[in-house]
């Protein structure tokens, strides 16, 4: 059995911890801002508006909650390789920011788990079954693609690998499909003012998310300024899953929301995209010190 190395403790060496690196001031973030109880929500009200809801509104709003119950609890269960890939590196700074990424997601789950159970009120084995029957791209996301691309990391966390996983992970199921989901909240929830225990966790969650957003470019930006080759398969793999939930969606009878919809998510998609892409000349102290747009709130 092969003998492992002498621990090393990086808080008592000289180099201690580096609270100006973008992992730490998520961290700092994420104490502050991530302090908050899905069941101290209130969904009085939202149970009252549902009742109150069309059949066909009903359904729409169903399928959203459903995609991001099940997108949650994917996200939750297989964000573990990462925080190991990461830990074994010896990034200690990053690390301890990814523990409160994790425990953030769990209470993602237990928020929506909360809204199904108790505004709208629908048995396990029904949501499954309408779930079942749902087809798009989030389900071959969620079930194929990120297990997939988060388990390789345990037998070979290279860094290629540990791109293609956040890009799966934080670029295209945070960065597009939750972040086009928040915007098809807002659009039936915000404008009608309706359920507002709903629109109270989404706006925690939403801000919960930006970090993880933000330390998703930050970890790709990372690993193409030590490996400038790593860019064209970046670049590759962010539009080949972008293209793939394009290719999803209607090209005919497309409703103005639609096309606001589909535009936020073009915009949201190309500025991460733009900005690890400024990785190819930076230097990694200078991608450690990045200030991204999502790390603001």
């Amino acid at each position: 059995m092969a003998i492992p190395p002498p621990r090393t403790y990086t808080t008592l060496s000289s180099r201690g911890l580096r609270n100006d690196i973008l992992p730490m001031r998520l961290y700092h973030k994420a104490k502050k801002l991530g302090i908050w109880d899905p069941r101290d929500i209130d969904l009085t009200q939202d149970r009252q508006d549902w009742q109150q809801m069309s059949v066909e509104k009903q359904d729409q709003l169903r399928g959203l909650i459903m995609a991001f119950q099940a997108g949650e609890e994917a996200v939750t269960v297989d964000l573990l390789p990462l925080i190991m890939t990461i830990a074994r590196e010896g990034r200690l700074e990053e690390e301890m920011f990814l523990t409160t990424f994790l425990w953030e997601e769990a209470k993602h789950t237990e928020f929506f788990r909360r809204v199904l159970d108790e505004a709208i009120q629908v048995r396990g084995q029904e949501l499954n079954q309408h779930y079942i029957n749902r087809s798009g791209a989030e389900r071959d996301l969620f079930d194929d693609e990120l297990v997939q691309d988060m388990g390789i990391l345990l037998t070979d966390p290279s860094p290629v690998n540990q791109a293609r996983a956040s890009i799966v992970y934080n670029m295209i199921i945070e960065g597009v499909l939750a972040e086009t989901g928040y915007y098809s909240f807002a659009r039936m929830l915000n404008h009608n003012n309706i359920m507002p225990g709903l629109q109270k966790g989404l706006t925690l969650i939403k801000r919960d998310e930006s970090r993880h957003i933000a330390y998703g470019v930050f970890l790709i930006s990372r690993l193409v300024a030590q490996d400038k080759s790593l860019w064209p398969i970046v670049e590759a793999r962010m539009y080949e899953l972008y293209d793939r939930i394009e290719s999803r969606r209607p090209k005919e009878n497309v409703t103005k929301e639609a096309e606001e919809i589909n535009d936020y998510s073009r915009q949201q998609f190309q500025k991460r995209l733009t900005r690890i892409g400024r990785a190819r000349e930076q230097t990694l102290e200078q991608v450690y010190q990045t200030a991204d747009v999502e790390e603001q709130a």
